[in-house]
């Protein structure tokens, strides 16, 4: 369950305030892989952000029972230093799981060979990206926040992505940000739109995706 209470948040932009979340109250409802729509710079990974509690609202809060994973995709997933193993493994730490079991997890999944062992600012956006997806399929969490990540590599990984996905959530819920609205058919089963500042949840995916076009198409 992910309950949004007075949630609001502003910034400002060239001496103007721009208002991109304004006072939502919603619950969403578990067990949903819900597709995260709205145009670029409506506020979807800022969002996602304030749900993961790694930006604090202007206003309200987000309540939110079980675990939750860190918005997958975002570029300061990672230390830039470190290796891709050496992140992982601070990871696990961080989140009390099995270090080697996650380690070989991510390493298998991600495909990344000898990079894998080589400092994450190396690294491609592609590669962070399956870094990044594999280290969160690799936790089980009660929801996971996708950003954009999952449409990388050949067509082969991205039947992989989608396989674990869908194993994962079997159990679980999921919030979805891409612009591919196939990769939102592929993995999601019902939406929320953010249009000025607003959210609106879709118990159909197709009806999400309609009002979006309408909107922004």
């Amino acid at each position: 369950m992910i309950r949004f209470e007075n949630l609001s948040k502003s910034f400002w932009v060239r001496g103007r305030e721009r208002v991109v979340i304004d006072h939502l109250d919603m619950t969403l409802p578990d067990g949903k892989s819900i597709a995260l729509l709205g145009r670029n710079g409506a506020g979807k990974s800022t969002l996602l952000s304030i749900i993961a509690g790694a930006m604090p609202p202007d206003t309200g809060r987000v309540v939110h029972d079980g675990t939750m994973s860190w918005p997958v995709g975002l570029g300061g997933t990672f230390h830039p230093q470190l290796t891709g193993a050496q992140n992982v493994r601070f990871v696990a730490r961080v989140y009390g799981v099995d270090s080697e079991s996650l380690l070989h997890f991510v390493r298998e999944f991600s495909e990344l060979g000898a990079q894998f062992d080589n400092p994450v600012k190396t690294y491609s956006s592609g590669m962070r990206a399956r870094l990044g997806f594999g280290l969160s399929m690799g936790i089980k969490f009660d929801t996971y926040l996708i950003d954009e990540t999952t449409s990388v590599g050949d067509a082969r990984f991205n039947r992989k992505s989608r396989a674990v996905f869908l194993e994962r959530v079997k159990d679980a819920s999921a919030i979805m940000v891409s612009h591919q609205v196939r990769t939102l058919r592929q993995f999601c089963d019902s939406g929320i739109l953010l249009h000025d500042g607003k959210l609106t949840y879709f118990e159909d995916l197709e009806e999400a995706i309609e009002r979006h076009l309408e909107l922004n198409g």
